[in-house]
């Protein structure tokens, strides 16, 4: 007779077999749940489901509805269109498949093309589609395996899966975790759900130069949202990631191979100059519009807009113009009056924080020629301030303002469109993992404020990715849904970045411990850091948005 353990689950105490699997628990209790129970937290150790109950421990399920969980299924999902993709070609014989690529996401799906003699139109993508119900239907098993890390370099140089080839070449530990779905073989960075059979909702749509792979949401996990593509941002990942195809640096392995030669001296220069150009190139465009007196820059937490404004400053500047930089936050309400999210935290998020009045009052008299004395807000005491910082525009003045609402015109309402010339910026990671892995812009963003919070706030990395999830709710609500009403958008993502910022994000990571609630996404990030090589920062410029993070900026950031 097996010997039997206890599992906690929730409040509940269970005995079971040495060996029963979690999914095998995670039945017992899915009809507690309105989505598929995905993931197992055992402790604070995240866990697919297929792991085995060794020993006494208590779990937690995670759903599809879950951040992990909805990460789980987006990857599993990728790993069944990747295999039905290879079966359809295979099966009409409608060509060869010299690479599949997953760029970065789109909507609420992923922006993928195919490589190869395929004929990719709508018609091809619906027996894929077909093809994908049908594995799910047969819930068809996603195995695990783990091989030497040697053995897996000549799996996907086999493969002809260059991008893997390359990144393990990087690799220091000496197993790789391979992924199958009925003889079709792949690498992920991160866990995976048990089966097709949890893939039920999904849809192919031909777009642009390849196709979106469009997934539900985690607020409705049975319903794939119509594809409503935001051709702005669109446009500017394709941009990036041609500056990355130009300088051969478009995944990790291929940017780990560029500090192995000793190039990445030439390469930080470059990627730093193809920003100062663009950022030129919008200066040049407010320069042509004489209506304009507002410079309005926003963008979601760690973007790096302050250090954007100010190198936007130097540019108009150098064109004759005669700028002043604000930040939105000088117009924060005092503490005690700023609203409570539903945790009764400080909701410093909301357009309700800012003091839209006086905001709107000051900026209304500056565009009539008074002169007005602008605050700046005390952060220590939670108190804004007036010091004599008065102000007052000529012909050739305008202001450079920045803040999370800058887009959104019920922050503005009094000041006339035409005087607003509307900036958004955001981190767009342009890197990939390797060509089925994308870097999440979250992730970037995360270390970046992970690293700066630590150095100019004194918060270690539990409290910044506590409070992490607040940030984004607030993105979400406050800055997204107004990034296509603007006039530019700025990727501030540079490509060498992450290998400057794991020298400062691995050891405020590794300082959380096993016990925190935070230590699961903790080891996730360093895995990831894990992948890049560390370069020093020495070679950084000290005008470098990257700057604005790890310190040494010519600015006051």
């Amino acid at each position: 007779m097996s010997e039997k353990v206890k599992v906690t689950v929730g409040e509940q105490v269970k005995e079971y077999s040495r060996g029963t699997s979690f999914k095998e628990i995670a039945g017992e209790f899915q009809k507690d749940y309105k989505e598929d129970i995905a993931l197992v937290m055992v402790g604070n150790r995240l866990q697919e489901l297929n792991k085995l109950v060794t020993e006494e421990c208590k779990i937690r399920f995670l759903t599809t509805a879950d951040d992990a969980g909805h990460k789980a299924y987006k990857r599993s999902a990728t790993l069944l269109m990747l295999k039905s993709i290879y079966d359809v070609a295979e099966i009409t014989e409608a060509g060869t498949i010299e690479k599949v690529m997953i760029h970065f996401s789109v909507d609420k799906g992923l922006y993928c093309t195919i490589n190869g003699t395929v004929t990719l139109n709508q018609a091809f993508l619906d027996k894929v589609e077909e093809r994908m119900r049908k594995l799910s239907e047969q819930k068809i098993p996603i195995n695990k395996k783990s091989m030497h890390t040697k053995d897996a370099v000549a799996l996907f140089k086999k493969y002809k899966m260059k991008d893997k080839e390359r990144l393990f070449r990087y690799r220091r530990v000496s197993n790789v975790n391979v992924y199958s779905m009925s003889g079709f073989e792949d690498y992920y960075y991160g866990y995976m759900l048990p089966d097709a059979g949890y893939i039920k909702y999904f849809k192919l749509i031909l777009f642009d130069e390849g196709f979106v792979i469009q997934l539900p949401t985690v607020k409705d996990m049975k319903e794939v949202p119509d594809f409503a593509p935001r051709q702005k941002l669109f446009n500017v990942l394709k941009e990036s990631e041609q500056w990355s195809e130009m300088l051969d640096v478009s995944t990790v392995g291929a940017l780990n191979d560029k500090i192995v030669d000793g190039k990445m001296g030439q390469l930080i220069l470059v990627q730093e100059a193809l920003q100062e150009k663009k950022i030129a190139e919008i200066a040049g465009e407010i320069c042509k519009c004489s209506d304009k007196k507002f410079v309005m820059i926003a963008g979601p937490s760690s973007s790096g807009k302050t250090s954007f404004s100010h190198r936007l400053s130097v540019q108009l500047l150098a064109h004759g113009m005669k700028p002043h930089p604000i930040a939105l936050d000088n117009y924060f309400k005092d503490r005690e009056l700023t609203p409570k999210d539903e945790f009764g935290n400080y909701d410093f998020e909301c357009l309700e924080a800012i003091d839209v009045e006086q905001f709107n009052k000051d900026m209304t008299a500056l565009l009539h020629g008074e002169r007005v004395e602008i605050p700046s807000f005390n952060f220590k005491i939670g108190k804004r301030e007036y010091k004599g910082d008065f102000m007052e525009l000529g012909k050739e003045d305008i202001l450079v303002i920045e803040g999370i609402h800058g887009l959104n015109d019920r922050l503005s309402h009094s000041l006339p469109r035409e005087s607003k010339y509307k900036i958004y910026i955001s981190a767009l990671t342009q890197l990939n993992v390797d060509e089925h892995n994308r870097i999440p812009t979250t992730d970037g963003r995360l270390i970046r404020r992970m690293v700066r919070d630590a150095r100019t706030r004194g918060s270690d990395a539990k409290t910044t990715l506590g409070m992490w999830y607040s940030v984004r709710r607030g993105e979400e609500e406050n800055i997204f849904p107004y990034q296509e009403e603007a006039d530019v958008m700025f990727n501030s993502a540079l490509i060498y970045e992450l290998s400057v910022l794991k020298q400062y994000a691995e050891p405020l990571l590794f300082s959380i411990k096993p016990e925190d609630e935070e230590y699961s996404e903790a080891k996730r990030l360093l895995k990831f850091l894990d992948y890049f090589l560390g370069i020093s920062s020495e070679e950084v410029p000290n005008n470098s948005i990257v700057r604005e993070f790890i310190g040494g900026s010519c600015f006051k950031v």
